[in-house]
């Protein structure tokens, strides 16, 4: 498939009137909807914007490439817009942008679609082909200089590379896997081709991974460069030269990354630790958060799915799920069953197992579940449940960091034990260390948790009612960030010790900020652009639904005056639920298991509406008139 099959004249627009980085993305959007490419243009819009709220698609010389995988996407295709004066799209080298190309993927869209989008990314690494784009003056014309493109490019891949002294190894990925990860690919392979360096780019992309690097090549190589923004597969280069860094360093810095990589400027890879170049820029991914991080997102889906099935048979009686209770409900124990029995039991296990597999990798998955089994199931007389969450998350680490000290001290057997290590020698060791540990300590964390627990129960209202000011307020930081998932985790703990006020608290929290966005643009529409007024009609939706992250684009645009405003409403929202002693035993949901609520429903939802007010009131107060402007 060529690239003019999913360009075509009708998505082109070759003189942009948009100014800002909204209004591009509004106009190319546009465009897509008019041609027919699109189901949904705002749910689009939303996949382009959370795509931005990773990393800016700005990627530098004048080129932006915005680009999304929805369900919004009828077909396949690529928009086009040129600005001759340039728009600011932050750019990651900070100067203006000439260039969009907005590639909108379906979900169901095959691999040769998702090739052919990518392969547009490579082509713009090409310094004349740019130029012929930003001179051309039809639509005619851009589809003739990218056919011709192509067809030079493919007769370009037929020549044979020569065999190069030096042989480097390199894999790129990006969250997305449409643009960024074949950019970084291109880059490296033409750059290394201009030094005289052989070298062959494995790509992580959204239709899975390409190219894919063999055992015998690794043992070949000189060095490795991962260049990538998500998880990689990084157990196979233990004891090579390793460069690891962000991929937008692979687009921009790829003749820096190919000398740091002959020289073997780079530590050798240890294993167990994903990000183990000192001198990468990545910071933000590396670490005990990283770690933590990795447990909690990946036990989400146990919590969520169990919590609500759990609190979906409460609506047949609160003691429908006994066989012995009157009010027994076959269907309501079996939902019982599947969230509380199944699900919710498996939370601190999974948590535990992908904390310890984020460190150990693999290996460390298994002895991290069994840890965190112990640690439900084993305490002291009296206590059920063992010591919960807390006991999970030490469990999770203590599985890791032991597993890699097993690796290390095994690294001295010959290496025809390796086919050994991870089938038999790992999981006996690791499995039985880190058991052996877990029981020892588990009784007394189960002792330390359980006060804890009762502690958190019997503080004052004056107490709670602070606690909730500040769970609450948490929440709306940073809207999904490091700081929203601490608060929602101690939540999920406190879930797990049967306190239900905690939960309710931070769900009113999270509700607040997409909610009082969205009732800001109803009623200070000239506080806010055409696109902020339609986003905000969907942050109706998101808010009610417990999606926080509905109102980042609002505080991405202007931090000062909307984070202080979303923060104190949140804050009100779960300050009143302590105050009116409200609880919830579903850990997410928001509008879905309002008749959940345990208390009075209608000041909880009263908690809710009082903090969406405050906040949208402030917000309406402290941004200016655009018109006046």
């Amino acid at each position: 498939m060529n690239i003019t099959d999913l360009l075509k004249k009708d998505t082109i627009i070759l003189q942009l009137e948009a100014n800002s980085k909204s209004s591009v993305i509004d106009e190319l959007a546009d465009k897509l909807d008019q041609a027919g490419r699109l189901h949904d243009k705002q749910s689009f819009k939303d996949a382009i914007l959370a795509r931005e709220s990773q990393s800016t698609t700005g990627i530098g010389e004048g080129i932006a490439i915005p680009h999304a995988k929805s369900e919004a996407v009828k077909t396949p295709a690529i928009a086009f817009g040129r600005s001759k004066e340039g728009v600011d799209y932050e750019a990651l080298d900070g100067q203006p942008s000439h260039l969009f190309f907005m590639i909108a993927a379906s979900e169901g869209a095959n691999q040769t679609h998702l090739e052919t989008l990518s392969r547009l990314s490579t082509f713009l690494m090409d310094d004349k082909f740019r130029q012929k784009l930003e001179q051309a003056t039809s639509e005619d014309e851009v589809i003739e200089l990218i056919n011709q493109k192509e067809q030079d490019e493919t007769e370009d891949e037929d020549e044979q590379t020569p065999e190069q002294d030096r042989y480097l190894l390199a894999v790129t990925g990006c969250p997305t896997g449409i643009a960024h990860t074949y950019m970084a690919a291109d880059k490296l392979k033409a750059t290394a081709k201009e030094m005289g360096i052989s070298i062959k780019v494995e790509t992580n992309g959204s239709g899975g991974v390409k190219n894919r690097i063999t055992p015998e090549e690794i043992d070949k190589a000189d060095a490795i460069i991962v260049a990538a923004d998500t998880k990689i597969e990084m157990e196979r280069f233990k004891g090579k030269p390793l460069i690891q860094v962000p991929v937008a360093k692979g687009i921009h810095e790829p003749k820096q990354l190919i000398e740091r990589a002959i020289k073997k400027d780079a530590p050798t890879y240890q294993g167990g630790d994903s990000s183990p170049d000192e001198k990468s820029d990545d910071k933000g991914r590396t670490g005990l958060y990283k770690h933590l991080m990795n447990g909690v997102s990946n036990m989400l889906p146990f919590v969520v799915g169990g919590g609500i099935l759990i609190a979906i048979s409460f609506l047949f009686g609160i003691h429908s799920a006994d066989p012995t209770h009157e009010q027994y409900n076959r269907f309501a124990e079996m939902l019982m069953t599947i969230g509380g029995g199944n699900a919710f039991y498996l939370m601190v296990p999974v948590l535990a197992g992908f904390i310890a597999s984020s460190i150990a990798d693999r290996p460390g998955f298994a002895p991290g579940m069994v840890a965190g089994l112990i640690a439900i199931t084993t305490g002291i007389e009296g206590a059920s449940g063992g010591s919960g969450f807390l006991g999970g998350l030490i469990a999770g680490f203590l599985a890791g960091y032991l597993t890699l000290f097993v690796k290390k001290v095994l690294e001295v057997l010959p290496a025809v034990f390796d086919g050994l290590k991870t089938v038999l020698l790992y999981p006996v060791f690791s499995i039985g260390l880190t058991g052996i540990i877990m029981l020892i300590i588990n009784p007394p964390l189960t002792t330390l948790y359980t006060g804890l627990s009762h502690w958190l129960e019997g503080l004052g209202n004056t107490n709670l009612v602070l606690l909730g000011i500040i769970l609450g307020g948490m929440m709306a930081i940073d809207m999904g960030g490091p700081i929203n998932k601490a608060a929602y985790t101690f939540g999920i703990a406190m879930l797990d010790a049967g306190n239900f006020n905690f939960i309710a608290a931070i769900m009113a929290g999270g509700m607040v900020p997409p909610l009082a966005t969205g009732l800001a643009t109803s009623i200070f529409r000239n506080r806010f652009t055409k696109q902020e007024r339609e986003a905000g009609k969907s942050n109706y939706a998101l808010g009610a639904f417990f999606i926080t992250e509905g109102a980042i684009p609002f505080a991405a645009a202007d931090p000062a005056r909307i984070i202080p405003s979303i923060i104190l409403g949140s804050a009100v929202a779960g300050g009143l639920t302590m105050l009116f002693d409200i609880g919830l035993r579903a850990p997410h949901g928001g509008i879905v298991v309002a008749g959940l609520v345990e208390g009075n429903a209608l000041l909880y939802l009263l908690a809710i509406l009082i903090g969406t007010i405050i906040s949208a009131f402030l917000i309406g107060f402290l941004k200016k008139d655009l018109e006046k402007e």
